[in-house]
């Protein structure tokens, strides 16, 4: 008879999780918002941008209150209730992952779960209150009060969700006097680590919800609906049309041809970290490496300043070459387009080197140091040591940076290539994430968001088809897996 009422408690308490679960994730779904109320609200935020951020909900409403179509007390009602039922929210998210605690912690956290739950809902009075007073507007053509289908959605949730939790309350035992608010170590490490899983699925994941601009025909401040969905015309579109597919194989050359010199350069931070754990002198040592490793937090805007004003026209260089009578006038080395994949790789290199070297240094320290010492009685130099122990040793981690760097050969960002680009060297040196940019927010009204949309969306596609070919080829070679 135990056993059985502690599996219905179990039961009932992952039923209660996924129901939280749901609500929390609705808070972030714009098409779920249950503020829409009118169509003055942005459609592209969210009920936790909308209960969170009053200027962003509000902003939409600032010439209908000048206007008196609407009400200022109608719309901080409407903020006001989105706050409290998104705080209610977010405590009932908390109080979920508590549930994951011992029956004292369980007791307590479902007690809040109903709390929460019954208080979110009843804060949703709230948004119906302010529905009203927008359908007594004197101008309802702007205003276009709707009650969103997000909100009895969640009304329904938020309901379900307190039943449940008030069950499962009555259900648990009474814990002992004697009980503490603990929880086993193998839930607290997952919660520990559950922070970055809500990170990863916000700005990872959740953005995925725009692929669907893929499918329309759109233009900015126009609404996505069946007037404007065009299906797969422009995935066909992008190899049917000879300028684009031209395009695209022009930037699939250069991400190619320069993530595939930055491969076959990546060894180049694991020699400057072997190199540079052999500096004896630590002083001197933390002064090198400090010097190699602030180039990575300078951004590409101060570069290619610094670059500027050493190979521009009158430049440092050509000042130099100048007084040295090599030259008669000065040349603009960054507005020529040769060699442009050489340049960004040297680019690259001096900016990444002295931080690619950091893991490297962390995996020496690694090493085992008895193995210097038997190869030093047994009269290895240096060298030797160097390329026996430290290269065998660091083997295992640069071939796992090495699968991740193929699995992510088009991601090669474009920041570095932004700043450096220029009507000479335009077509050596624009990427995939160059291309989709300038495609997506051209000037002229040239950009096309929707075609871009669709570039991202099979670079997407490719990267994670190379990611679990990287995944094979290190099971097949290291007999371990990277993902």
């Amino acid at each position: 008879m135990h056993n059985t009422r502690a599996s219905q408690v179990n039961t009932l308490l992952i039923i209660v999780r996924i129901l939280v679960a749901f609500v929390v994730i609705s808070m972030f779904l714009p098409f779920l918002n249950p503020a829409k109320i009118s169509d003055l609200v942005n459609k592209n935020i969210s009920f936790f941008t909308a209960g969170f951020s009053y200027t962003t909900l509000a902003s939409g409403f600032k010439r209908a209150m000048a206007k008196d179509w609407v009400s200022s007390s109608a719309v901080i009602a409407l903020s006001r209730s989105s706050l409290i039922a998104g705080i209610c929210i977010v405590l009932s998210g908390i109080a979920g992952c508590l549930t994951l605690g011992e029956i004292k912690l369980k007791k307590v956290s479902t007690l809040i779960i109903f709390l929460c739950s019954l208080i979110g809902a009843g804060s949703l009075a709230g948004i119906f209150s302010a529905y009203n007073s927008f359908t007594m507007s004197s101008n309802l053509k702007k205003v276009e009060p709707s009650i969103p289908f997000g909100l009895p959605i969640l009304l329904v949730l938020l309901i379900i969700c307190a039943i449940v939790a008030l069950v499962t309350f009555l259900f648990l035992d009474k814990p002992p006097k004697d009980a503490k608010y603990e929880m086993k170590q193998k839930y607290f490490l997952f919660l520990l680590m559950l922070p970055f899983i809500v990170l990863s699925f916000i700005f990872a994941y959740l953005p995925l919800w725009g692929w669907r601009y893929g499918l329309f025909n759109y233009k900015p401040g126009r609404d996505l609906n069946s007037d404007t969905f065009v299906g797969f015309k422009w995935f066909t579109y992008l190899f049917q049309n000879s300028s684009s597919r031209n395009d695209i194989v022009r930037v699939m050359k250069n991400t190619l041809a320069m993530s595939g010199l930055g491969i076959a350069t990546s060894w180049m931070s694991m020699a400057f970290a072997i190199f540079l754990s052999e500096i004896k002198v630590k002083r001197y040592r933390k002064v090198v490496q400090t010097i190699t490793t602030i180039p990575n937090f300078i951004s590409w805007v101060l570069v290619y300043a610094f670059g500027f004003a050493i190979f521009a026209t009158d430049g440092l260089v050509n000042r130099l070459l100048i007084d040295m009578g090599i030259i008669d006038t000065g040349i603009n080395f960054l507005l020529d387009g040769n060699n442009i994949w050489a340049k960004m790789l040297a680019w690259g290199i001096w900016k990444g080197l002295g931080w690619g070297a950091i893991i490297y240094l962390a995996a020496i320290s690694g090493i085992d140091q008895q193995l210097y010492e038997a190869a030093t009685v047994d009269g290895a130099g240096r060298f030797k040591r160097m390329w026996y122990i430290t290269v065998p040793g660091l083997l295992p981690t640069y071939f796992v940076l090495l699968m991740l760097a193929i699995a992510g050969i088009l991601n090669n960002g474009m920041e570095q290539y932004y700043v450096f680009k220029n009507a000479a060297n335009k077509s050596t040196i624009e990427v995939l994430d160059l291309y989709v940019y300038t495609l997506g927010l051209g000037t002229g009204g040239t950009s096309n968001i929707a075609l871009a949309t669709v570039v991202g969306m099979l670079k997407s596609i490719i990267s994670v088809i190379l990611l679990f070919f990287a995944n094979g080829l290190s099971k097949l070679i290291r007999k371990e897996s990277i993902i």
